[in-house]
């Protein structure tokens, strides 16, 4: 009798590893993942209608709306308890007043003085300022007292572009942050972008996530004549950059005011059902939200973050068509699109916070932030257009080459991982919604194409996507899903984060 139930369950455990969905079989399905469809999502996502998709604005809600209607078509279920949405607060902060004196001189704003509504309604008045060098031995040997202070710094960009666009401009408001955490009381800006077209841009942007209260600190983008006119006899040393730190004589007066108002933002949650292992979980994830419009000016985001987006859509059609022909997935898969990544990763950061799948149960998440465009590198290279930046796979997961490698066995990309390095100057680790998966222990893999010449700009539109390079890069992350949806094991979680990532 024993043997018999033995062997039962033997032969019981052999057909169900026979059935299991193998990355073979997975080619077959990767396949209706086309140019053609990418287009046909992406045309529309990154239409004039969706006014550039900025967070809590209509066409943040007319993006949404399409990806749901597109979601339900593709025969995936609501993700969130039977809804599609996830909500959280964000707010709208409005300025109504800025100024800047500068020894008994009147700044005018928007000519020599920009801001962002990352300030909060305050008046305050120094009799000095402090200069930082970001080059010299003070600041990098954390030597530079700035607590209490009136700090003044040239922010100086990274050579091929800045930011990722998270609010202020990423490198800028990073220095802000480090200058907060040291104590100073305000930071001018010095050679940093001033908005001199209008108040539109300051007056829309949003500020915080959770809370409608922050504990910040003021700062403004001034421009080099006002620079001059607070560092006095010192200005010629500093424009050639042989001013060092040291603490300057100036009046100087600001007071800066603004209301606030709570709108509402969405992460939009499709959800597919596993089988034999439904309660353990894989997230892929886009963001839809990008940087809005300007005036009469939209900023498409077709690549940024359009091409994921659309590419979700997609992998997600891929798998419902797979389980239908009776191959899986084994796991559950939720396909997320994210708001407010581009005002600081507040979708994935609310997700984060709120998971409606518990994170210890969830393999891992692939991120898709940008994959339809050659970036400046690889322009300049001959016989290299089939690559894709993978970020992250040295990191929380031993498993993780060794799947990257299999599903691009076939694919034959350059897996270019140059950005793995947390220290790296442009920090892309930390720019994209992995990061807040990543930091709670779970698993990611990033798919990234790049900055190239219409990052962040009205340009990035859909004529200059490359369809093809973009489908072959979505069918990589398919088959790398596929891999983690059907094997037998979640991925391991033996390797820790970076203590520099711990600490962004």
């Amino acid at each position: 009798m024993l043997r018999s139930i033995f062997s039962v369950a033997v032969l019981t455990a052999t057909m169900t590893a026979g059935a299991q969905p193998t990355l073979k079989q997975a080619g077959k399905f990767s396949q209706t993942i086309t140019a053609e469809d990418l287009r046909k999502h992406l045309t529309i996502v990154a239409s004039a209608e969706m006014e550039g998709r900025e967070t809590a604005t209509p066409g943040e809600y007319k993006a949404a709306a399409y990806l749901v209607e597109q979601m339900k078509a593709i025969g995936l279920q609501p993700g969130n308890n039977g809804q599609w949405l996830q909500p959280y607060n964000v707010y709208r902060d409005s300025m109504t007043e800025a100024s800047l004196e500068v020894n008994g001189r009147k700044l005018q704003l928007f000519k020599d003085f920009s801001t962002t509504t990352a300030n909060y309604n305050s008046h305050m008045s120094f009799g000095e300022v402090m200069y930082l060098n970001m080059d010299d031995s003070l600041w990098k040997n954390n030597k530079a007292d700035v607590s209490g202070r009136l700090v003044l710094v040239r922010y100086k960009a990274p050579a091929t572009g800045s930011g990722g666009g998270r609010g202020f401009g990423f490198g800028p408001a990073m220095l802000i942050n480090q200058l907060q955490a040291k104590g100073a009381a305000a930071v001018l800006v010095a050679g940093d972008r001033v908005n001199t077209q209008s108040g539109e841009a300051v007056m829309g942007n949003m500020t915080v996530t959770q809370h409608p209260s922050r504990q910040g600190i003021n700062y403004f983008s001034i421009t080099d004549e006002a620079t001059a006119q607070i560092l006095g006899n010192e200005a010629a040393a500093e424009k050639n950059g042989k001013l060092t730190t040291k603490t300057i004589k100036a009046s100087v007066h600001f007071s800066y005011h603004e209301k606030q108002i709570t709108l509402i933002s969405n992460n939009i949650l499709g959800f597919l059902e596993g089988t034999d292992k439904k309660d353990e979980f894989l997230v892929i994830t886009g963001h839809y939200d990008h940087i809005g419009r300007r005036g009469d000016i939209i900023n498409y985001g077709a690549d940024d973050d359009g091409s994921g987006t659309v590419a979700v859509l997609e992998l997600a059609e891929a798998f419902v068509k797979a389980k239908a022909a009776g191959k899986g997935p084994r796991r559950s898969i939720l396909f997320m699109t994210v708001s407010g990544e581009e005002k600081g990763l507040w979708g994935s950061a609310y997700y984060a916070a709120h998971p409606v799948y518990p994170l210890d149960k969830t393999t891992a998440n692939l991120n898709i932030d940008m994959i339809g465009r050659t970036d400046t590198i690889y322009e300049k290279k001959k016989d290299s257009s089939l690559y894709v930046y993978l970020v992250g796979e040295d990191k929380l997961s031993s498993d993780l080459p060794i799947i990257a490698a299999a599903a691009n066995k076939g694919m034959k990309m350059i897996t270019d991982q140059r950005y793995n390095d947390p220290n790296d100057r442009q920090r892309i680790y930390f720019r994209s919604d992995h990061y807040n998966f990543a930091k709670n222990g779970v698993p990611i893999l990033f798919y990234f194409d790049g900055i190239h010449r219409d990052y962040h700009r009205p340009t990035d539109t859909v004529d200059k996507i490359e369809f093809d390079l973009m489908a072959k890069r979505a069918q990589l992350v398919f088959l790398t899903a596929w891999e983690m949806a059907n094997r037998n094991e979640m991925l391991k979680r033996d390797k820790p984060l970076p203590a520099s990532a711990l600490t962004r």
